[in-house]
């Protein structure tokens, strides 16, 4: 029988790391958040090749005491909490005293700290050995030096993306930083070149800095409260939209946070304005009592459990639909320096008027709650738990309360908070995380109706008797590939073994062949031959670009930038001419002349609603729908009488292929048997 060891502290620190720093971005949000946990006004970020050979954070908060430095190091050590209790009321960003431990395992680490009336010391680790506490030269604050990050780790300093991705994320985090918290300074550095900056003016300047004060216009500002609950920020208007989610942020409680209740609260508010392939833009700060949420999920802190999913959910949903849908309710919910001049939707309806039209899903809080359940933490009033459930259930109709619902309606309320906790089960159950959802953790991504070959999807019975098999991915595409390569060749038939015979409607074209008739739609039969011709010349048409007079800018943001420079020779290669600017905005100089109309806007969204970069980027794909309504155009309609010799031709250029498809997913041909037909005529049973 093996021996029970127990493991020595470099050993459970690297275990740690790998949890709570997977990669550079980890390490920078662990020492930022730190900083600003110790008050800190002002934060330098530094960071070069992607944070492997550097990462750098400075700021001048109350500073580490020269006893407290090799505590620093030391494993769930930490200024934050210090008993359990705390947990319940957590405050701070950090509170578990892993990070810097695990850090400090992985790389080369320096902390060099400064008190207010104290003397400044310095203490580095090797790799987890910790060297001798020195008096140093520094400025009140702590300046935290981390170096060859998994240096020590070949292993996990293999599965690390490009420097150029590794960046990407790190300059996500720090914008978010700097929306997270206004207030504080920040200035971000890149292999010696300032990236970002904020100067701790407010709100108002730090969306500036990162997303540019142009974007300000076409957004609402938001600050509302209700059932306990307080949302702040900005969301855009129903006219403004992203072509992916990488312009999401929620903080809770001064926390950046995904997550799926709040996600999916938001984006059903805005489902009914959105197109095909657009997502909100929003930047919301919700305050909820500690008391409720459940921050110590996970060791990333990326994620929270709320008490009362449908609380939550319903008072989301409310404000923000009441604001986009212009309810009586969305001046109460604007902020007061909102612009005046609002879209006709969300303008103040008169008093006399608010009776008839108020459509609210919950009730405002009730007046007198700030003497009834004491002074709030956060600074407005706030219901408790209790009184923001009762709150819910008499306002809305769509949630139950067993003493004034109940009696009314056929069912119990038992038996209904049984199935919401059932399904709070559900959603609480972690599922796999996809390849694109470990490339890009902190963004929310919508659940999958269902997996193949996930055993959370099989009845529980077949899963106790016998375990899912484990399946070769390799042999399973082969396998795939094979079928379909032997229907193509099932689709594909002898154009001379078939007579044509006739055509029905000036519409569908009739061969007969041996015991088989098949019927072609001509319109559909010709824009599919139109459509792959006009793909093939995209494809290989000759590059002549018309320079712009102006150039076109269309702001970017870190993860599109790195998208559109990984993908800049392919771009270029369309004949677009375009550069990325230095305030991160991608300029156009040069279009192809073959595409002198084209809508660059709607083009650049499209080409960046799949920024995992998983899909091919190619012209004739991103211009599909264009070439599919040009193909509708030019082919011959249903109804035209076409000659035999248009017939011959049209069939001939389909070289056999009935299993077609116009470029809009409709079938060219449908074929009948001699048996099919006779059963139909009852000559056969």
């Amino acid at each position: 029988m093996a021996k029970i060891n127990i493991l020595p502290a470099q050993v459970y620190n690297r275990i740690a790391a790998g949890e709570v720093v997977d990669r550079p971005y980890s390490v920078v949000k662990e020492l930022v958040e730190n900083a600003m946990d110790a008050g800190a006004t002002e934060i330098e970020i530094y960071i070069e090749k992607g944070g492997t050979q550097l990462i750098r954070v400075v700021d001048n908060g109350s500073g580490i005491e020269r006893e407290d430095l090799h505590s620093a190091f030391l494993p769930h050590a930490t200024s934050k909490i210090k008993k359990a209790e705390d947990l319940e009321n957590i405050l701070t960003l950090g509170f578990r005293g892993e990070a810097v431990a695990s850090i400090a395992s992985v790389s080369k680490m320096t902390i060099t700290s400064k008190t207010q009336d104290g003397k400044c010391y310095s203490l580095s680790s090797d790799f987890g050995a910790i060297g001798n506490i020195l008096e140093s030269a520094g400025q009140k604050g702590t300046d935290v030096k981390v170096e060859m990050l998994f240096a020590s780790t070949p292993v996990r300093l293999k599965f690390l993306k490009s420097e150029k991705a590794e960046e990407t994320e790190i300059t996500n985090f720090v914008s978010r930083f700097i929306l997270c918290r206004p207030e504080i300074a920040f200035t971000y550095y890149v292999n010696g070149a300032k990236v970002l900056q904020s100067f701790g003016g407010g709100l108002e300047e730090s969306f500036a800095s990162v997303y540019g004060a142009s974007t300000l216009g076409n957004f609402y500002k938001i600050d509302a409260e209700k059932n306990g609950i307080r949302i702040q920020g900005y969301i855009g208007n129903q006219n403004y939209f992203k072509p992916n989610k990488t312009y999401q942020s929620l903080f809770l409680n001064g926390r950046y946070i995904v997550n799926a209740t709040l996600s999916t609260a938001i984006h059903n508010a805005y489902k009914s304005y959105l197109m095909k392939r657009q997502y909100p833009f929003y930047v919301l700060y919700i305050t909820i009592p500690t008391e409720v949420v459940d921050v110590n999920v996970h060791p990333n802190k990326s994620d929270v459990r709320f008490a009362d999913n449908n609380i939550v959910f319903g008072t989301v949903y409310s404000v923000l639909s009441a604001i986009l849908d212009g309810t009586a309710s969305a001046a109460e919910y604007l902020s007061e320096d909102q612009p005046a001049v609002l879209p006709k939707a969300v303008q103040p309806i008169k008093q006399a008027d608010q009776k008839e039209e108020r459509e609210e899903v919950f009730a405002p809080v009730k007046t007198g709650v700030q003497e009834q359940t004491g002074k709030s933490p956060f600074g407005f009033a706030s219901l408790s738990y209790e009184e923001a459930k009762t709150s819910l259930y008499e306002n809305n109709p769509t949630f139950r309360q067993p003493s004034k619902i109940s009696e009314k309606l056929p069912f119990s309320f038992e038996e209904e908070k049984k199935s919401v906790v059932a399904d709070e089960k559900k959603q609480q159950k972690k599922p796999k995380l996809t390849p694109l959802q470990k490339q890009f953790p902190d963004l929310y991504f919508e659940p999958k109706m269902f997996e193949v070959n996930d055993s959370g999807a099989l009845p529980q019975q077949s899963q106790m008797q016998t375990p899912a098999p484990l399946i070769d991915v390799f042999s399973e595409n082969k396998r795939f590939l094979e079928e379909l390569e032997h229907k193509n060749r099932q689709n594909k038939i002898d154009v001379s073994s078939c007579v044509y015979v006739g055509k029905l409607f000036n519409t569908y074209l009739l061969y007969e062949r041996n015991e088989e008739v098949y019927m072609i739609d001509q319109h559909a039969a010709h824009e599919r031959l139109i459509f792959n011709r006009l793909k093939e010349q995209m494809g290989q048409r000759e590059i002549v670009k018309q320079p712009m007079l102006l150039a076109f800018r269309y702001q970017v943001n870190a993860f599109e930038r790195a998208f559109l420079l990984d993908n800049l020779e392919k771009i270029q290669s369309m004949g677009f001419d375009l550069q990325v600017a230095g305030d991160g905005a991608l300029e156009v100089y040069a279009v192809p002349v073959d595409l002198q109309t084209i809508d660059l806007s709607r083009f650049f969204d499209e080409l960046l609603s799949d920024i995992s970069g998983f899909r091919a980027i190619k012209l004739e794909e991103l211009l599909k729908d264009k070439l599919a309504m040009a193909a509708c155009k030019a082919a011959v309609k249903g109804g035209m009488d076409l000659t035999k010799d248009e017939v011959d031709k049209l069939f001939a250029l389909m070289d056999g292929d009935m299993g077609l498809k116009c470029p809009h997913g409709r079938p060219v041909v449908v074929k009948m048997t001699k048996t099919q037909i006779e059963k139909m005529f009852k000559r056969i049973v």
